[in-house]
């Protein structure tokens, strides 16, 4: 059931928990049971909301930055990892292959509040070599929903 559950939780955290346990075919106080334990071992982390920015007046900038950083003796880069992701800006910190070590996301109001934190704060930390900065420009899928929906007609075709 954990697996299952997990996968629906995953894709609507506001499911009725009703509806849930009908799905799972299991007792409504099971599933609440079985979520309560899940978020006591760390395993449920948080439940989120997805906005299109884009639908917005609100300006926002995203970006993914890649960073290469010397890794520190016996801690490897979860002390360097730590130090960026306490920043506000930052949203995400991965630890990935590659010819970098670590992808971080932020978002912040223009290019320019980016940019900055980029040279003014991430490049100034000691481990780090290098960054590769890429703006998100347009966003089609994320988390698994689409945002850039193609238009699809939906009129009846009327034929003589």
């Amino acid at each position: 059931m954990r697996e299952e559950l997990l996968a629906i939780v995953e894709r609507n955290s506001r499911i009725d928990l009703k509806e849930l346990a009908v799905i799972l075919g299991a007792e409504e106080i099971d599933v609440v049971n079985e979520l309560e334990a899940m978020e006591k071992e760390g395993i449920i982390c948080g439940y989120h909301t997805m906005i299109d920015w884009e639908k917005t007046s609100i300006e926002k900038v995203s970006a993914l930055i890649e960073v290469r950083v010397t890794p520190q003796r016996g801690q490897g880069f979860d002390n360097i990892a730590e130090r960026i992701y306490k920043y506000p800006e930052v949203t995400s910190v991965y630890l990935i292959s590659g010819g970098y070590d670590l992808l971080v996301t932020l978002e912040g109001k223009s290019l320019k509040e980016i940019s900055g934190f980029v040279s003014d704060k991430l490049s100034t930390l000691d481990s780090v070599l290098s960054t590769a900065t890429h703006f998100i420009l347009k966003k089609y899928k994320d988390h698994g929903t689409i945002l850039a929906k193609k238009y699809e007609d939906t009129r009846e075709k009327v034929t003589p």
